[in-house]
């Protein structure tokens, strides 16, 4: 029989990749040196990255079948691929000046890269991690949060070095490496594998393991309602999420005081609880359920969002900023493991490539109500107030699903009846 694979190194391939496409968030790093080198204005920077996350989205969908066909390893190959020829050519973009290349490389080629590269070992680590599903997929989605505190700094050392284009060319060959290296140790476990020791708990009763409530394919899984309701939660929490990551500095200056250069470090320790809440909360999901997590989101943020117009305080507006971008990593890590439980792991990366169409719409949609309701009101605090009433509409879905969760249960349990029955009846 062949070696079966080291699970935990699954998880560490995994990071591998996701800690390189995670580079995006650090996007701003060029945005100065190519306004002061090309005239261009940050705005038409910024979408680059707004068009590479879009993609992000979109390719996540429509390559989803083409990552549970083929997958893990050759579906991470082809992320290496699109990711490091979208970032090594806009190397090729800068070098030329050119604004249209630069989103033709950055964001179409690299969002799709940064799509499939997203998804391809999600489904792998759910199976390989049957008792710990929330942490192995918080550990690999903390490394795109993560990321750009690795490759914020070395992207701005390079730029000051050798310029923007061969910052481009190095950072693309370094990321095309890492991800194909990563993706030469990725494959899903054996049929029938469980981790050791496992079936002899379940077994004992030393550890529950919940049943999955259905095995739906990706096309069947967005037809229920449930879907739906997830979608829309990550939805909600990816707009407000993302539109104070957008406004963060201006506004901790605007309501708490906050000199520029303290709002600056915050805006820098942000990262870290991106990051932190990813694990943090999808590793407390294996144990609290991943319904009760999604319900303390929202509890937690409808709080921090209608709090932070009074925080005059420096520390209380930081505490309530912090608590909003914990929530806002965490939904992102526990949503894989959330469509495990309620959809089975059939197509886990196809209908999770589906739900991720919620983040590529809110990565626009967020920045675009925020920007509307302040020019509009000329004031964060009420913009705040209307996320907090936003945030209301997703506690009530949280609440929601579980009815579907409960209903899906209650069959179950009555066919299992029927069936131990029936079978008691023909003998």
């Amino acid at each position: 029989m062949d070696k079966v694979k080291n699970r935990w190194l699954i998880a560490a391939s995994a990071v591998g990749v996701h800690i390189s496409i995670g580079s995006a968030y650090a996007w701003s790093v060029f945005t100065n040196p190519m306004a002061n080198q090309f005239g261009w204005e940050t705005t038409e920077i910024s979408m680059a990255f707004s068009i590479a996350i879009f993609m992000l989205g979109f390719s996540a969908a429509f390559m989803g079948r083409f990552v549970e066909k083929n997958g893990p390893k050759k579906s991470s190959m082809l992320a290496a691929l699109f990711f490091g020829v979208g970032v090594a050519g806009s190397g090729l973009a800068t070098a030329v000046g050119s604004l249209f290349l630069l989103y033709l490389f950055y964001g179409v080629i690299g969002g799709i890269g940064l799509g499939i590269g997203y998804i391809s070992p999600v489904s792998t680590l759910v199976k390989w991690f049957p008792d710990r599903r929330g942490l192995a997929t918080g550990l690999a989605i903390m490394g795109f949060g993560f990321a750009a505190l690795i490759s914020g700094p070395a992207a701005a050392g390079l730029i000051e070095a050798v310029g923007i284009s061969n910052t481009f060319y190095i950072l693309g060959a370094v990321y095309f490496t890492v991800m194909t290296l990563a993706a030469q140790y990725l494959a899903p476990p054996p049929k029938g594998w469980a981790p050791e020791g496992f079936k002899e708990n379940e077994q004992k009763g030393a550890i529950k393991i919940k049943a999955d409530l259905s095995q739906l394919t990706a096309n069947e899984a967005i037809k229920t309602r449930r879907f739906w309701m997830l979608w829309t939660m990550l939805f909600l929490n990816v707009t407000c999420g993302i539109a104070v990551i957008s406004v963060a500095s201006p506004m901790a200056q605007d309501i708490a005081g906050m000199t520029p250069i303290a709002a600056a470090t915050m805006v820098g320790l942000m990262g870290l609880f991106n990051g932190g809440g990813r694990i943090g909360w999808a590793s407390l999901s294996d144990y609290i359920g991943r319904p009760n997590v999604y319900t303390a989101f929202f509890i937690i943020q409808i709080a921090a969002f209608f709090l932070l117009p009074f925080a005059a305080s420096v520390i209380l507006f930081q505490i309530l900023v912090f608590a909003i971008l914990t929530c806002y990593g965490g939904g992102f890590a526990s949503v894989p493991a959330y469509i495990g439980d309620l959809f089975g792991t059939k197509q886990l990366g196809a209908i999770h490539g589906y739900i991720l169409t919620a983040w590529a719409l809110a990565g626009v949609a967020g920045p675009i109500l925020l920007s509307l309701i302040y020019d509009t009101t000329n004031s964060y605090n009420i913009t705040m107030m209307i996320f907090g009433i936003l945030f209301i509409v997703s506690l009530v879905l949280s609440l929601w699903i579980r009815v579907d969760i409960n209903r899906l249960k209650n069959e179950q349990t009555t066919s299992k009846q029927k069936f131990a029955g029936v079978t008691s009846e023909a003998r």
